[in-house]
């Protein structure tokens, strides 16, 4: 089974108004009114489409958030039965201060095709290979560096990496120094992160460490269009953690996922620039106009591209 493509432009429009909505708040250093500004906009976007939809991945649990939580039913109950992830305002820091890279992103699958991520921490590894055993989380940095080298006919030294800008990642970043490979240190959104290893334009050629958890399922859905790699393990530090992880049907806590494990099927992904990034232009406002950019995949047609669109404000 695929997912209609009629389904592109409607859930672009999705993405894109829940931007333009965060976008109002940008600079104004209150991440909590950008991000529920986002939120309600694209629960009212999604509840037009004729969707019976579910959120797998969202702003938390009922008791955490009173929309777009994990279990919602969405849209208007009418068609196919789809599986939802969202993240209306990837960034919250660079919409607040006015940074590079906030995005707005939405995924979707067929029922029960997309992992449904508790909110925790997630180790991960990406790069723009479609063979198997070129990178593995299972790996030391410097097997993954050496096998990708040989994989992309490059010097070790020519190889640029993406990591988020954390103490954590403090030896990793290290290790990748004395390998002398390059680096692109990221201090927030890790879903762009993970998504510049797709094309040679963005100059990155693997993302590791440790980010969220729905963010890698959501980074995992484009990946899969894109037949790059993906692998992510779950860091339950928690006994809180762990038994949240066990409601949510996870057995194995030290599982480490493969891209076809977290999401299978067709799907459909759409991120939208809020503010200027590597990745996407930001929103931009001339004559009453509102002008977005959005990358959006479609698996079974194998759509992957950059869709900008010129909106009059209703």
């Amino acid at each position: 089974m695929t997912i209609d493509q009629k389904f592109i432009d409607q859930f672009v429009n999705v993405t894109s108004k829940a931007a333009l909505a965060s976008f109002y708040f940008i600079g104004k250093k209150d991440k909590v009114a950008s991000d529920q500004a986002a939120v309600d906009s694209m629960r009212s976007e999604l509840n037009k489409i004729d969707i019976k939809g579910q959120i797998v991945i969202g702003e938390g649990e009922l008791d955490e958030a009173p929309m777009l939580y994990i279990g919602e039913e969405i849209g208007t109950k009418k068609g196919p039965e789809i599986d939802i992830a969202v993240d209306p305002l990837e960034g919250t820091n660079f919409a607040a201060f006015n940074l590079p890279g906030a995005l707005s992103v939405i995924a979707i699958a067929e029922k029960n095709n997309l992992f449904k991520a508790p909110e925790t921490y997630m180790e991960k590894i990406s790069a723009n290979v479609n063979e198997k055993e070129v990178i593995d989380l299972d790996y030391s940095i410097k097997k993954n560096i050496h096998n990708l080298s040989e994989y992309l006919n490059k010097k070790p030294e020519e190889l640029t990496a993406c990591i988020l800008d954390r103490p954590r990642h403090n030896s990793i970043i290290k290790e990748l120094k004395n390998l002398k490979v390059k680096l692109k240190l990221i201090t927030d959104g890790d879903v762009s992160g993970a998504l510049m290893v797709t094309d040679e334009k963005y100059k990155v050629d693997i993302f590791m460490g440790t980010g969220g958890g729905p963010e890698g399922v959501l980074a995992a859905t484009a990946l899969d269009a894109f037949n790059c790699a993906f692998q992510g393990r779950f860091l339950f530090d928690t006994e809180v953690d762990k038994i949240r992880a066990k409601k949510m049907g996870i057995k194995n806590l030290k599982k480490k996922y493969e891209l076809n494990e977290i999401v299978s099927g067709d799907s459909i992904f759409c991120a939208t620039g809020i503010t200027t990034g590597d990745l996407l232009k930001g929103i931009e406002i001339k004559n009453n106009n509102f002008i977005s950019e959005t990358l959006v995949t479609h698996k079974s047609t194998k759509l992957k591209k950059i869709i900008r669109n010129e909106e009059k404000f209703k």
